[in-house]
């Protein structure tokens, strides 16, 4: 796929009741050692969890292969520098035979660069096919994570910032006017804010843990310039009853709803579950489940059920499997409505 890619004018027929899994085989191959949080485990994890549960779904989700994304397009939201830097360290890692650090949380190894253009090829696919009205919505089943990436900088274990890639490659397609992300992992994605932070067609959402990394993400930092007022931050202590985060969260959602977004972004990020080795907050499964309806049904309106989720965090992968295979289920549930 290249940045030519022409959208469809007018959406086909759309079966309401398809939820897509886009996914690309790089993303199991990314080495950042076992020891490292964001190991190849998880991913594993998921796989497995959402295997078990497709006899019953089968009906409802289809998985997709997703094609690698180019160079340009991730020059959609990243610079050149950066774009480069990523692909010479990964390049040295495959050359030595060995897992090499942009910094000191981001490993890469000899397929890191493949899996990368994967995760965010997977997104840019998932959204054109929900926009085309192929189905209902998308799950992307990927690594490395991507919300902490900035413009020009690998941090927090992402490389690129997979769903900012997305959601400027739908405004840049013509495939929508307005998007909203929704970001519920529990550290602020301080990337996804940075990129959009003076933009006027991307509304960012975000519950995270306060304070924890990166520290960024006070309910003051609302946006600048055009983007003023288009970025909104809800900052929970750890430890609080799982209700008070949904409630906070969708109280978000509820005012992120005015901006009447044409398709939603979810960085679904379940390192906000309860018992994660490197988080506070204690949402189980279920509250996943409801956070998914809620957030498709809070925004139907303007994005008629268009979503677009995409894995971020997650380090304890028997509950990581478990809510995943609870967020797409509920994404099959929202689409039949």
């Amino acid at each position: 796929m290249t940045g030519s890619y022409e959208p469809v004018p007018e959406p086909i027929n759309r079966s309401m009741n398809r939820v897509a899994l886009f996914a690309h085989e790089a993303c199991s191959a990314h080495d950042t050692g076992w020891e490292h949080p964001e190991h190849q485990g998880r991913l594993r994890a998921v796989m497995s969890a959402l295997g078990k549960a497709l006899p019953e779904l089968n009906d409802r989700v289809e998985p997709l292969h997703a094609e690698p994304a180019t160079e340009e397009i991730l020059l959609r939201v990243h610079s050149l520098e950066h774009v480069k830097t990523v692909r010479r360290v990964c390049e040295q890692a495959a050359t030595e035979k060995t897992i090499l650090r942009l910094d000191p949380d981001t490993a890469v190894s000899g397929r890191s660069w493949e899996a990368a253009l994967g995760a965010c090829g997977a997104a840019v696919d998932a959204t054109r096919w929900v926009s085309r009205g192929e189905g209902s919505s998308a799950f992307c089943p990927v690594r490395p994570p991507g919300h902490h990436a900035t413009r020009d900088r690998a941090m927090g274990f992402c490389l690129f910032n997979s769903v900012a890639v997305a959601a400027r490659s739908a405004l840049a397609e013509g495939l929508a006017e307005r998007v909203l992300i929704v970001d519920w992992d529990v550290h602020h994605g301080n990337g996804t804010q940075d990129i959009f932070y003076e933009d006027a067609d991307v509304f960012y959402l975000s519950m995270h843990q306060h304070p924890l990394y990166p520290g960024t993400g006070s309910r003051e930092e609302r946006g600048r310039g055009a983007g003023a007022g288009t970025t909104l931050n809800v900052p929970c202590p750890p430890g609080l009853a799982p209700q008070a985060y949904v409630e906070a969260l969708l109280e978000g959602v509820d005012q992120a709803a005015t901006f009447e977004p044409e398709v939603v972004f979810i960085s679904a990020g379940f390192d906000s579950a309860r018992d994660d080795p490197i988080g506070g907050f204690t949402l189980e499964p279920e509250h996943f489940a409801l956070l998914t309806r809620e957030v498709i049904d809070r925004t139907r309106a303007s994005a008629d059920g268009r979503v677009v989720s995409l894995l971020e965090g997650g380090y304890n992968p028997p509950e990581l499997g478990r809510c995943v295979t609870a967020h797409v289920t509920a994404l099959t549930e929202a689409a039949g409505n």
